[in-house]
């Protein structure tokens, strides 16, 4: 049976031309800063978001435990939106990696605000920890994909700089959001310290991440990313994926962005679902299935029944994330099907 896989951005394969291009890699020993495909690719990302440096590195989730780790010092304390990647992904490893509290704040759609961060930073009193690193996501995976607004972002950057607390931006999918805003990469990366951004979502690359920062920033990454166990070798193999993905796959993600509203008008059309088409901002879509009367499992495994996959999202809610390796046919007979299983 052919699925029509809508689980993540993370389930597309390399393509023919992709596994070519990494086959013709020139590569060394990364460890000994000797893998000039690597080399470069580091280089290309810091010259794209106007920064000193940059680091590639296994995954996402290394991308942001290492970014804070350099941050912090044990028994700090770190600012979190309550629904991010790093507070409910990343299995409480600021906590085991880098011994950091998190502070998780709610945010609106995934964007949390100067005025909530004021009250969350800790006073500078002795007996409490201290309020160093401010974390913000772009786009944000469990509120469907939307995009953290610019102008907010400034003001944060602004109540950071002046409160002595540096930010960090887990831009994952910092590509959909430049090309569903408009805004580049090098001003979202502007109002920043340090961020990571993927290249195995929706740029299709199999494996990688990369965080961008200051040079010395960088040069403490690149000890924590071996503590972490990230050091890699002939990595360059890994790094063409990430080349490529960058010529070719980019600008692409409108198309994913299109098939999201397109599977998200569809569906909002069956009366047991409740999706916010105002929050259908880059390549996914969530829907409130309470009004079916079923389980997410039960949904869900009466999706796989029909050769369709999905992700159970929060209390009550399902997933559909939209990729490359998905066509916009496939998408209309995956939203055609659930509307024949629910109308």
């Amino acid at each position: 049976m052919k699925y029509i896989d809508l689980r993540s951005d993370t389930v597309t394969k390399p393509s023919r031309a992709m596994l070519e291009a990494m086959m013709k890699a020139e590569v060394g020993d990364d460890v000994f800063g000797e893998d000039p495909t690597v080399n470069n690719l580091q280089e290309r990302i810091a010259i794209m978001f106007g920064k000193e440096a940059a680091l590639f590195v296994p995954s996402g989730t290394m991308g942001n435990e290492v970014s804070i780790k350099v941050h912090t010092q044990p028994g700090d304390e770190i600012v979190v939106e309550q629904d991010s990647h790093i507070f409910v992904y990343e299995t409480a490893a600021p906590s085991l990696l880098s011994g950091v509290q998190m502070k998780p704040i709610a945010g609106e759609h995934g964007m949390i605000t100067v005025e909530q961060l004021k009250r969350a930073i800790r006073p500078k009193a002795y007996y409490m920890p201290p309020t160093k690193l401010i974390c913000i996501e772009n786009t944000h995976g469990r509120s469907g994909g939307t995009v953290f607004s610019i102008d907010e972002m400034k003001r944060i950057a602004d109540f950071a700089r002046a409160e002595k607390i540096k930010v960090h931006l887990d831009g994952a999918r910092l590509w959909n959001a430049s090309v569903a805003s408009g805004v580049s990469l090098n001003e979202y990366a502007r109002h920043v310290d340090s961020l990571s951004v993927c290249f195995s979502k929706g740029l299709g690359a199999p494996v990688g991440s990369i965080i961008v920062s200051d040079r010395e920033f960088i040069e403490h990454a690149r000890k924590y990313r071996k503590v972490f166990g990230g050091g890699m070798r002939q990595a360059g193999i890994l790094a063409a994926a990430a080349h490529y993905a960058l010529d070719h796959n980019v600008e692409r993600l409108k198309e994913d962005h299109q098939k999201a509203r397109v599977f998200a008008e569809q569906i909002a059309r069956v009366k047991q679902f409740e999706i916010n088409l105002n929050d259908v901002q880059s390549n996914m879509a969530i829907a409130d299935i309470k009004g079916t009367g079923k389980s997410q499992v039960e949904v869900l495994t009466l999706l796989k029944s029909k050769a369709i996959l999905l992700t159970p999202e929060r209390e009550s809610s399902i997933r559909a994330v939209m990729h490359l390796d998905v066509s916009m046919d496939e998408v209309k007979q995956a939203a055609t099907t659930l509307q024949s299983l629910f109308s």
